[in-house]
C-alpha cells in the first residue's frame, strides 16, 4: 500500500501537462529538417518522435563516418607535417 501512495505522489509532482507535451513536440518538429519543411502541415506527435529518432540515428552515423575519415586522414599524414598541425589545431 505504501508503494501505491509513493507512486501516486511521484506522478503528481513530476506530471507534465498535455500543453507542455504539445509545446515540446512542436519544438522538436522545428529542429528536425524533414519535419521543418512541413511546418504548416499537421504532423502527429508519434510521427515527430519517430522522425526525431531517425534524425538522431543519422547524426550518429554521420559522426561515426567523420570520425573514421579523420582517423584515416591522420594515419595517412606525417605527424610533423603542416597538414597534421592544421588538423590538430582544428580539433582543439
Amino acid at each position: 500500500m505504501s508503494g501505491r501512495r509513493s507512486r501516486s505522489k511521484q506522478s503528481t509532482v513530476s506530471r507534465i501537462t498535455d500543453d507542455q507535451i504539445a509545446d515540446l513536440v512542436s519544438k522538436l518538429q522545428q529542429l528536425i529538417p524533414e519535419l521543418r519543411r512541413r511546418r504548416f502541415d499537421k504532423v502527429s506527435s508519434s510521427k515527430v518522435l519517430q522522425e526525431t529518432c531517425n534524425y538522431i540515428r543519422s547524426l550518429h552515423r554521420e559522426v561515426e563516418d567523420l570520425s573514421d575519415r579523420l582517423s584515416q586522414l591522420l594515419a595517412s599524414t606525417d605527424s610533423d607535417s603542416d597538414q597534421a598541425a592544421i588538423i590538430r589545431s582544428l580539433l582543439m
